[in-house]
């Protein structure tokens, strides 16, 4: 199919009827020959009386009527006395109002702005007009004149208007030279255009593929690549031999730039297990810093409490509990000692030890804080202990730079106000993260470290948990023996029989653990929403939308995330009037729609029923849209006893949450779980992905597909091998 010819639009900006800072996206009014249309799409900044050319095509919006969508635009400085006077007197100039707009038109006609960039003594001629005034002015309209410059040389490479803001940020008026001298810089600060467009730019410019900036610059995109894959580090000679296949270029040209890097402090070089690992600078202080505080809380212990064992007898006897041996050696270990890492699978007791210590710990006057990684998570915790529990962003209360990246308030300026601090699920901290609670955990405070070391690691960088256990320097409790009340359970049998490479119990007909076999791919995803539509609130009584969780492998595919969030979708909540919807990019989103964050926003304001207020959804958490105003393309969407109104760029964070994949659904826990088993890739089909997700079921565990692909998984011991530097740190001090 021949694509379809973009069309020019071409006139002056009368109204900026909406203007989005962060991104670009722009609403407004066109004056094109004597007759006015509305525009829509990115620019990298726009003011009244502004003359753009832009190109697209004409689409009728539902609401707004006929608007001309462009992709790419051209950028004047307005040509004439009538553009020029709405332009200056639209506040584009700082220092210029609508009377001294009008002056300086009246005077200079035409020639207003080539007077004002170049012969900024003319001002003085007008009333109200000091020689600083004048200079002031000439200095403002050479700014706006360079941003445009910088603008229409950005847009022959397709730089979007929201990168395009960023590099202007970033490099102000230099900008062309920089770029001109070295095209990666794109890369960094911020920006983050991608290598392989920085790559074209270079290419553009005639730079040799040799050239050093290209090659420094391939360096920091393989690092920062696998750094994204969950790496801190990577091995010197691997890290070589990739750069050098990625840049097809000699090995040598790659170890000679490393080398300089190193040398410069751009790069970490330094030995575990006797090869040589390179690390982002701050990757190696996240880690390093992590070791050396955890080496001194073990040197210097909180003071230690007497009668522990005493007290716990006590405890025992007046609750009417009998703690297993290992319970007692972790609520003992956790008492006397200032570290304790606590670990086991499902149906071991980690949650009635953990209640235990929290209990024993007030009685000692001890000032407990709990905390884990998402807000499901710590939700969770929170309704298992009966104590207030928080994210640990928000515990470590969160800011935010221009940047977008997190800032602590509490550090060690500012440190935490408790004697113990508990956390929760720490197999989803990443090494940064736990570098954060490390900096701010007080002296003398204890630490007490809860997590299955058999579930996923972090979606970010390091292996906390896994290097924690496996340094041998912290104190490391795990639990193994599965209670009666638990055995009882196929899910908590069949997840042990999992991680330890067994084939779970499939046969039986009277459990909570339930296999479908199917081998199509069509008759698999119709029976998964034949679950969840029909037969599992029939049988069981379950709500559709807040008991049952489809958990995918992936989102790619007719049975990943994607595909079946559409198919629930349709029979779930089906399109009753487009006035209640709001499409976006993958989802068009319905009054009704299961929903999920998929980022932390510490900004979103929510209320409750009892008139309560605060801020903060964050990634995971999960609700149901209550309310869609179309106009206003905004959204009410209600988290448990939380309700939360989106617009704008905050609802790109929302996506249907019928089905999610099993990374997201860590931290929480469902009613019924269902989860697709067809033919898939190796890196997505493992034991550990698949122990992850049956253990997020609390009732009902069903698999709908193939008996060969659940065997593949649980044969599947490939863990998420990880280059971390933490274990060895802990090990050297």
């Amino acid at each position: 199919m021949a694509e379809k010819q973009l069309l020019q639009l071409c006139g002056s900006v009368e109204e900026i009827i909406y203007r989005n800072e962060s991104n670009g996206y722009t609403v407004m009014t066109v004056m094109s020959d004597g007759a006015t249309a509305t525009a829509v799409g990115m620019l990298s900044d726009v003011n009244i009386g502004d003359e753009l050319k832009l190109v697209g095509n004409w689409k009728n919006h539902s609401s707004y009527g006929e608007q001309f969508s462009f992709e790419y635009y051209e950028q004047f400085m307005p040509s004439t006395s009538d553009s020029i006077l709405k332009y200056l007197s639209s506040g584009a100039v700082k220092g210029i109002g609508r009377a001294t707009a009008k002056r300086l038109v009246d005077a200079f006609g035409e020639n207003t702005l080539d007077v004002m960039q170049n012969e900024p003594v003319r001002l003085e001629e007008i009333r109200g007009i000091s020689h600083e005034k004048a200079l002031a002015l000439c200095t403002e309209i050479r700014k706006a004149f360079g941003m445009r410059e910088v603008m229409a040389y950005l847009e022959k490479y397709r730089i979007s208007a929201q990168e395009a803001v960023k590099i202007w940020k970033a490099f102000g008026s230099e900008a062309i030279s920089l770029i001109e001298s070295d095209p990666y810089i794109l890369c960094e600060n911020n920006v983050n255009v991608s290598f392989e467009r920085a790559d074209n730019i270079a290419a553009s410019l005639d730079k040799p593929c040799d050239d050093k900036c290209r090659i420094r610059a391939g360096i920091i995109y393989i690092i920062t690549y696998n750094s994204g894959n969950g790496h801190t580090c990577l091995p010197y000679e691997r890290l070589t031999a990739v750069t050098a296949k990625f840049l097809k270029l000699d090995d040598k040209l790659i170890d000679n730039m490393l080398d300089e890097m190193i040398m410069s402090g751009e790069l970490i070089l330094t030995q575990i297990e006797e090869r040589d690992f390179v690390f982002l600078p701050l990757l190696y202080r996240s880690e390093s810093y992590s070791a050396s505080r955890l080496s001194m809380m073990l040197k210097f212990p909180p003071e230690k409490i007497t009668g522990v064992e005493l007290a716990l007898d006590t405890f025992e006897k007046k609750n009417n509990i009998s703690y297993a041996s290992l319970q007692r050696k972790a609520i003992i270990e956790a008492m006397s000692g200032g570290l304790l890492i606590l670990t086991g699978g499902p149906g071991t007791g980690k949650t009635t030890t953990l209640n235990a210590i929290i209990e024993l710990y007030k009685q000692c006057g001890i000032k407990v804080a709990l905390c884990a990684p998402t807000g499901r998570a710590a939700q969770r915790m929170s309704e298992v202990t009966g104590c207030d529990a928080k994210t640990i962003h928000r515990l470590l209360e969160v800011e935010w730079d221009k940047n977008d990246k997190p800032v602590f308030k509490r550090n060690e300026r500012n440190m935490l106000d408790c004697d113990a601090l508990i956390i929760d699920e720490l197999s989803m901290v990443d090494v940064s993260l736990f570098e954060g609670v490390m900096r701010a955990l007080p002296l003398g405070c204890r630490l007490v470290m809860v997590g299955d070391s058999d579930q996923l690691p972090s979606v970010g960088a390091g292996n906390v948990l896994g290097d924690l256990i496996a340094s041998g320097r912290i104190p490391v409790v795990q639990l193994t023996e599965i209670f009666r009340q638990s055995m009882q359970s196929l899910i908590v049998t069949n997840a042990h029989k999992i991680v330890h490479g067994e084939m779970p119990e499939i046969s039986r007909a009277d459990g909570d653990f339930f296999f479908i076999a199917s081998s199509e791919k069509e008759k698999i995803a119709g029976t998964i929403v034949d679950l969840c539509s029909s037969r599992l609130p029939r049988t069981y009584g379950f709500s559709s939308f807040e008991d049952i969780q489809v958990l995918c492998p992936g989102r790619k595919g007719e049975l990943g995330v994607t595909d079946m969030n559409k198919r629930l979708q349709h029979i779930l909540n089906p399109s009753k009037s487009p006035k209640y919807e709001i499409q976006m990019p993958v989802y068009t989103l319905r009054l009704g729609d299961k929903v999920m964050q998929t980022k932390n926003n510490y900004d979103l304001l929510w209320t409750k029923s009892d008139g309560s207020e605060g801020s903060g959804i964050f990634n995971g958490d999960i609700g149901i849209i209550e309310d869609i105003n179309k106009s206003s393309k905004s959204a009410c969407v209600r988290f448990d006893d939380r309700v939360v109104i989106y617009s704008g760029d905050d609802l790109l964070d929302l996506e249907l949450a019928y089905a999610t994949t099993v990374h997201k659904s860590q931290g929480n826990e469902f009613n019924a779980v269902i989860i697709p088993m067809y033919y898939g890739p190796p890196q997505l089909y493992y034991r550990n992905l698949l122990y992850t997700a049956v253990t997020r079921a609390k009732k009902i565990l069903i698999l709908v597909g193939n008996v060969s692909t659940l065997k593949r998984m649980v044969d599947n011991n490939k863990k998420t091998m990880r280059y971390s530097g933490l274990k060895e740190f802990l090990e050297r001090t």
